[in-house]
C-alpha cells in the first residue's frame, strides 16, 4: 500500500504502484525517494502520523510525522513550527535511550515539515486499559519502576516532556526468540512452554510539546500547554514547567489507569482538588505504600510534590516488604512501630498513652497492645474517647446539635447518619441523595439538618425523626458546604457553580444567588449575629458577604491555594481559612487586613472550627493530623494522631470540652479535651 500525504484527504490508502491519489488528486510517491508512507496511524492538533517503510534499509518500518497544523493565523503557525523543530531536536538529544524513539531524519518537501522516527511496535497504556480493563496494583508498580528512569534520564538532560499520559506510553511487543508454543488450557504462558514475558518494556512518546528547562526563566512562564486532567495546575494555568509537573502527571497517568476513570472528568466536578479525593474512584483499595507515592506525587501544590524521579526511585526501592495481603498491623499507624520508638523516646521527649484497648499483640510488632492514639510532644490532657465507624466509606462533614447530644456526619457512601454523641452509638441514617453528602449543619434550635451533596441538590431533615422535610433545587454544580443564620431561618450554601446561594429554611425558596467567584465556592459559615456570611474559594480567596444585601464587602487575599474551609469566631470579629497551601490564615473581619498565618501542617488544611469561647482553633488535614491552636497567640497547642488516612472534618462540643474529627479512613474520632 501506499498513502496520500494530503493531510485533508479522505481516503488515502492506496494500491502499490498507484500514481495519483483517487481522492484528492495528490502525487503518491516517497519521501526523499527513501521513505514510503503506509497508512495514517495517529493525529493531534498539529501533526499526522503515518507508519512507513524505509528503502534504505531493507523496508524496514518507520515513522513520519507530518506538521499538519488544523488553525489557521501567523502566530499559531510559528509557534506551531517551533514545537515540531523542538521535538526533532528533542528526539536527537534523547533517542539513544532504548525507551525514547530515535530521530531519523527531519526536513522540509513540497513546503511541509516532516520528522521520520523509529517506529515501536506495541500498544499503548490508553488501548491496553480499554481493552483489559483497569490496572492491577501489581501493574501501577511495574510501570513506575519502568518508567522512572526514563523521566530521570530525560530530566538529567534538561527537558521536561509536560504532555505524559496513556496514550503517549506504549508497551513494546515483544521480540520472541521463537514463536511460542500454543497455550495449553489452564497454563500460564511460561508453563505452555512459550514466552515467560509477555509484557515488553513502556517506551514514552511524544515529545512534542517538550521543553528544554534552561528556557524555563523563572519569572517568565512559557506557553500554557498540555493535556488537561493530566497536566498538573501550574502548567496550564500560568505555563509553568518542571520535573515536578512531570511526576504529577505521572501521577494521574496512574489514577486513570487504576480507576478507568479519566482524571479530566474529575477535574470538571471537584477543580484541582480531585487530587484528594482520587482514592473514592478506584475499583478496589491500594496498599498503605503505593497511596503515599500516589498522594505525593498528586499534591496540588508542586512545591509538596516529588522534585525528582530519584525520590520517587529511592522511595519505590525502600518500600516495607511483608507477605501479600498481610496488614502491617491490626490497626494502622502512621509509621512502623520501630520508628515510632525511634521518633517518640528521645530525651526529652513525653508520650502519652491513654485508653488503651488490650486486645493482643501485633504479629509484627513490638507493642504489647494496640494503642487507639498517640500524642506527642509535651504532657497532654487530651485523649481519644472513641471511635465511630458505621460509614462504609470517608466521612466528609460532621455537625453538634446545641444540646450537644447529638453528633450529624455526612459520607461518600452518600448517607447521613445520626450518633448518640455521649454513648457513641449510631441512632440513624438518613438516605436520600444520590452522591457524595459533602457538608452537614444542625440548625441553632436543634429541630433540623441541613444536608449539601454533589447531586447538586440541599435537603433539610427533620433531626428528631429523620425523615426528609424539603430537597433545595438551583444550584447547576456540586454543593460543597451549608451553613444555617442563628435564627434557624436562612440557609447558605456554597457549589462548585461557582455561586453562594440563600435560602429561606421554612419555605424552601431562593432568596437570593452570591456571585463574584471565579472558582468553586468549598466553603461558608455565618457569623453569630447573622449578619455576615464568609466563603471559602478554588479561587484562593476569602470573600466577606452581608447576608441580608447579598452585596461583597471585601476580598481577603493571601493564600496561594484553593481555600478549603472558613470559620468565624464567636464574637464575629475573626475569619479563620484553611488551604491548599497548608497554612491556616487568621484575619480581622472589621479591618479586612490579615492578623497571622499558621504554619504546622504537612499537607493541605481541609477543615477548621473555633470553639464557643473563641479561645482554640481545631484544624484537620490531608497529613492525618488534627492540630488544636491557641488562637490569639496562634501557637500550636497539640496533634492529635490516630486517623489512617486525610481528615476531612472537625467539630468542637458546645461545651468546648470535646473534638470530633471525621477521616477519609471512614471513622469518627472523639477527643475529650478536659479544663
Amino acid at each position: 500500500m501506499i498513502c496520500c500525504l494530503n493531510p485533508e484527504c479522505q481516503n488515502p490508502q492506496h494500491p502499490n504502484g498507484t500514481k495519483v491519489c483517487q481522492s484528492c488528486g495528490t502525487q503518491l510517491g516517497k519521501l526523499r525517494n527513501r521513505y514510503r508512507p503506509i497508512k495514517p496511524i495517529g493525529g493531534g492538533g498539529f501533526a499526522k502520523t503515518y507508519l512507513a517503510e524505509d528503502a534504505d534499509k531493507l523496508n524496514e518500518l518507520c515513522a513520519i510525522k507530518q506538521l499538519a497544523p488544523s488553525f489557521q493565523g501567523s502566530w499559531q503557525l510559528e509557534k506551531a513550527k517551533e514545537l515540531f523543530e523542538q521535538e526533532a531536536q528533542r528526539l536527537q538529544q534523547l533517542g539513544t535511550h532504548s525507551q525514547i524513539p530515535s530521530l531519523l531524519a527531519y526536513f522540509e518537501e513540497d513546503s511541509r515539515l516532516y520528522l521520520v522516527q523509529q517506529y515501536i511496535e506495541g500498544q499503548t497504556l490508553k488501548t491496553e486499559l480499554e481493552n483489559f480493563g483497569p490496572f492491577s496494583e501489581q501493574k501501577i508498580w511495574e510501570l513506575l519502576l519502568d518508567l522512572l528512569p526514563v523521566l530521570e534520564y530525560i530530566h538529567r538532560h534538561g527537558v521536561i516532556h509536560r504532555d505524559i499520559k496513556p496514550e503517549n506510553i506504549i508497551r513494546r511487543t515483544p521480540q520472541l526468540p521463537h514463536p511460542p508454543t500454543p497455550l495449553k488450557k489452564g497454563l500460564a504462558p511460561a508453563a505452555a512452554g512459550g514466552t515467560a514475558e509477555l509484557a515488553g518494556e513502556l517506551v514514552l512518546l511524544d515529545f512534542g510539546v517538550a521543553k528544554q528547562q534552561a528556557a524555563l526563566a523563572v519569572g517568565a512562564p512559557g506557553t500554557t500547554i498540555g493535556t488537561p486532567g493530566y497536566a498538573p495546575a501550574e502548567q496550564m494555568e500560568r505555563g509553568e514547567a518542571s520535573a515536578a509537573g512531570d511526576l504529577y502527571s505521572l501521577g494521574a497517568t496512574c489514577f486513570h489507569l487504576l480507576s478507568a476513570t479519566h482524571p479530566l472528568e474529575l477535574k470538571n466536578r471537584h477543580g484541582y482538588g480531585w487530587v484528594y479525593l482520587w482514592r473514592e474512584h478506584l475499583r478496589g483499595a491500594v496498599s498503605q505504600e503505593l497511596g503515599r507515592i500516589l498522594d505525593k506525587l498528586l499534591q496540588q501544590d508542586c512545591r509538596w510534590r516529588y522534585q525528582s524521579a530519584e525520590e520517587v526511585l529511592q522511595d519505590l526501592h525502600s518500600r516495607p516488604r511483608r507477605p501479600a495481603g498481610m496488614p502491617l498491623f491490626p490497626h494502622p499507624l502512621p509509621w512502623p512501630p520501630a520508628k515510632l520508638w525511634k521518633i517518640l523516646l528521645p530525651a526529652g521527649a513525653a508520650i502519652l498513652l491513654l485508653g488503651a484497648e488490650i486486645c493482643g499483640s501485633f504479629r509484627y510488632g513490638v507493642f504489647p497492645f494496640n494503642p487507639i492514639f498517640l500524642i506527642i510532644g509535651q504532657p497532654s490532657r487530651i485523649f481519644l474517647k472513641a471511635t465511630l465507624s458505621g460509614h462504609t466509606e470517608p466521612v466528609l462533614s460532621l455537625a453538634i446539635s446545641p444540646d450537644g447530644q447529638t453528633l450529624a456526619s455526612g459520607s461518600v457512601d452518600s448517607t447521613i447518619k445520626l450518633w448518640y454523641n455521649y454513648a457513641g452509638k449510631e441512632r440513624a441514617t438518613l438516605t436520600g441523595h444520590t452522591d457524595w453528602v459533602r457538608s452537614v449543619a444542625i440548625s441553632p434550635d436543634g429541630l433540623l439538618v441541613v444536608s449539601g451533596s454533589l447531586d447538586n441538590t440541599i435537603k433539610i431533615w427533620d433531626l428528631a425523626t429523620g425523615k426528609q422535610k424539603t430537597t433545595l433545587k438551583g444550584h447547576t454544580g456540586s454543593v460543597w458546604s451549608v451553613a444555617i443564620s442563628p435564627d434557624g431561618e436562612t440557609v447558605a450554601s456554597g457549589s462548585n457553580d461557582r455561586t453562594v446561594k440563600i435560602w429561606d429554611t421554612a419555605t424552601g425558596t431562593l432568596k437570593n444567588t452570591l456571585t463574584g467567584n471565579t472558582n468553586s465556592v468549598n466553603a461558608v459559615a455565618i457569623s453569630r449575629d447573622g449578619k455576615t456570611l464568609v466563603s471559602g474559594s478554588n479561587d484562593k480567596t476569602v470573600k466577606v458577604w452581608d447576608l441580608a444585601t447579598g452585596k461583597e464587602k471585601t476580598a481577603l487575599l493571601g493564600h496561594t491555594g484553593e481555600v478549603k474551609s472558613v470559620a468565624i469566631s464567636p464574637d464575629g470579629q475573626i475569619a479563620v481559612s484553611g488551604s491548599n497551601d497548608t497554612t491556616i490564615k487568621v484575619w480581622d473581619l472589621a479591618a479586612g487586613t490579615l492578623k497571622t498565618t499558621l504554619k504546622g501542617h504537612a499537607g493541605a488544611v481541609f477543615e477548621v472550627a473555633v470553639s464557643p469561647d473563641g479561645r482554640t482553633l481545631v484544624s484537620g488535614s490531608l497529613d492525618k493530623t488534627v492540630k488544636v491552636w491557641d488562637l490569639a497567640t496562634g501557637t500550636e497547642k497539640f496533634t492529635l494522631l490516630g486517623h489512617t488516612n486525610s481528615v476531612n472534618s472537625v467539630a468542637i462540643s458546645p461545651d468546648g470540652q470535646t473534638i470530633f474529627s471525621g477521616s477519609r479512613d471512614s471513622t469518627i474520632k472523639i477527643w475529650r479535651m478536659p479544663k
